[in-house]
């Protein structure tokens, strides 16, 4: 019988340790952590999107960075299988739009628990410390060095993550590790992380969240790369929000200039109809104050701003706006636009981006090419994906390849 160490009690983790526990392996988790899961269950805003309901090339199409590396183990386990893997441990999921899947109970705990209940019935050891270092011997693995003692190991999987949320304990320590073992770390940055913006109309707005808008990216050289409709919030230095995350992702070129946002703030009115809407609320308030139809149109705290683009007065009589003003206001409606200049830091991201080198790993089993008896699975790895379950779905199905490998050594 193999001894696996799973280095890290998150997602990756727990799945490595159970699959590594069901190819007959003695296992051990070691994790630092008072609680198993810490990250997943704030993952979702605490409903933890388990997975996508997606099969592999799907899977792989939502992974920009080194999706193919994962063909392999997304062909092993496809977000139909981990939803299977699930419900077989008694958690009820349910579909929601964009094929997102959630608990039943919208409880990521539901999650967690179902997956350490597994742990225990598999009799995987659970040991509360932190590696310190990998114990190699004849280009092999031989054992982990802890705070408190060492583990002896024929195999060990490095799934801690990587540096984003570093309050759950993800501190980078796995690419320590994967150093110590020789192996090549892409420097780590953050993805799915809020946008800083030029100059100081996000900040007049802070606080105002905006539903159902169409966010549109340009990167340097003016080509869109993203666009989406959604909810978004403007903060003291820039955008943040579901919207923003989700094109965060397709943000990589910061060096080669900054990137052009342009929110649509009424998207389900073409540029005709929503010239009719205005129209219309002009002569309906002919007497009024521009300050006041823009109230009408958009929330008050954006109205500053709008009339600041628009050149028009606030106190310009609505019976009094030009055609050429109108046009401005429109355009100013339909291409709300910021600057983006880069990103906030890497400890305000959901996900990193970076981590060990893939070719550096076997693909098929998550097994190092270095060091005989190394794995690794999860963030820990340089793939990260869009929102949407994608990256958890990273995390299922590469814990389960370096699991189950484990086992076999």
């Amino acid at each position: 019988m193999s001894e696996v160490v799973v280095i890290g009690g998150g997602a990756a983790g727990m799945t490595a340790a159970i699959f590594a526990a069901r190819g007959g392996a003695s296992v051990t988790l070691l994790e630092p952590n008072e609680r198993l899961g810490k990250k997943l269950n704030i993952t979702g805003k605490g409903r933890c999107n388990v997975t996508n309901d997606s099969e592999r090339d799907e899977l792989i199409a939502n992974v920009p960075r080194n999706g193919r590396f994962l063909y392999s183990a997304f062909s092993h386990m496809s977000g139909r299988d981990t939803m299977a893997f699930f419900e077989s441990l008694g958690v009820p999921l349910k579909v929601e739009r964009g094929k997102r899947v959630f608990p039943v109970s919208d409880r990521s705990f539901d999650i967690s628990a179902a997956l350490e209940r597994e742990l225990k019935r598999l009799g995987v050891r659970l040991v509360r410390d932190r590696a310190e270092a990998l114990i190699l011997k004849d280009g092999g693995i031989a054992g982990v060095k802890c705070a408190n003692g060492q583990l002896s190991a024929d195999a060990a999987v490095v799934a801690t993550g990587g540096v984003s949320y570093p309050a759950t304990g993800s501190t980078g320590d796995g690419y320590r590790l994967a150093k110590q073992a020789g192996h090549t770390v892409i420097p780590p940055r953050g993805s799915l992380v809020p946008l800083v913006c030029v100059g100081t109309d996000c900040a007049e707005m802070q606080g105002l969240s905006l539903r159902n808008v169409t966010l549109t990216v340009r990167d340097p050289k003016g080509k869109t790369v993203f666009s989406e409709l959604g909810e978004l919030l403007f903060t003291h230095f820039g955008v943040s929000g579901p919207l923003v995350l989700s094109a965060s992702a397709h943000m990589r070129d910061f060096e080669k200039g900054h990137y052009r946002l342009s929110i649509d703030l009424k998207p389900a009115l073409d540029e005709k109809k929503l010239d009719e809407r205005l129209l219309r609320d002009l002569a309906e308030r002919s007497n009024q104050d521009f300050y006041n139809v823009l109230g009408g149109l958009v929330p008050r705290s954006m109205a500053p701003v709008l009339i600041r683009r628009t050149g028009i007065a606030a106190d310009t009589k609505a019976n009094s706006i030009t055609k050429e003003q109108r046009r401005r206001l429109l355009d100013t409606l339909k291409s709300f636009s910021l600057e983006a200049e880069g990103t906030r830091g890497v400890e305000e991201a959901i996900i990193t981006s970076g981590g060990v080198k893939v070719s550096e790993v076997e693909p098929g089993t998550m097994a190092s090419k270095l060091v005989r008896g190394l794995l690794f699975a999860g963030e820990v790895l340089d793939v990260d994906a869009y929102t949407g379950g994608f990256n958890l779905q990273i995390a299922w199905a590469t814990g389960r390849a370096a699991g189950e490998a484990a086992a076999s050594i």
